[in-house]
């Protein structure tokens, strides 16, 4: 046989017939548009029903559990974005102020220490109404501290635009913008 060199070119070996081996007849004859379908059975053991019984925070008249302090410094890091928005603009604003203003910057470094400082104690007065006003009065839980960090946010772009309100160079350039 001569050496091929072109795969598709090879021959197959005939086999003769067997006659043993004899191809099954269908179980059902076809029929035009049924398919056949198996008995259907459950995937899964459904669950036997229980009674819901209602448990409560424990004991009738019992305090609420506390939650551990990991629970409360997560919740105080919610929203922590805003706060940091706010204080990059007011730092960025304050560095341009400080910087424009000329001579020593220690002066305007303490006034932008105690600048954070009141932010704080904004921080903790906007915690403190949320306690009294929503726990309290309303009987609702906080789950984070959006509204005292966006309340601190505000409060520090107001200080960042009123340090650039103090420069010279940018409130001329506003003039000219705007005129």
């Amino acid at each position: 046989m001569p050496e091929q060199t072109q795969p598709w070119a090879e021959r197959t070996v005939e086999v003769p017939p067997q006659p043993e081996a004899e191809i099954p007849p269908p179980r059902d004859p076809y029929r035009r548009g049924v398919a056949p379908v198996g008995a259907r059975t459950p995937r899964t053991e459904p669950f036997p029903v229980v009674e819901h019984e209602p448990t409560g925070t424990g004991w009738p008249g019992e305090p609420a559990p506390k939650r551990p302090l990991g629970w409360h410094v997560a919740q105080l890091k919610r929203g922590g974005e805003w706060s940091t928005a706010g204080a990059l603009f007011a730092f960025v604003c304050w560095g341009i102020w400080a910087i424009s203003g000329g001579g020593d910057l220690v002066g305007p470094f303490v006034i932008f220490v105690l600048s954070l400082l009141v932010a704080a104690g904004l921080f903790t007065l906007a915690r403190l109404l949320g306690r009294v006003v929503l726990e309290r009065q309303l009987g609702r839980v906080r789950r984070s501290a959006r509204g005292a960090h966006l309340v601190t946010a505000v409060f520090l772009a107001g200080l960042g635009i009123a340090y650039l309100r103090q420069t010279q160079w940018v409130m001329d350039a506003w003039n000219w913008l705007s005129t």
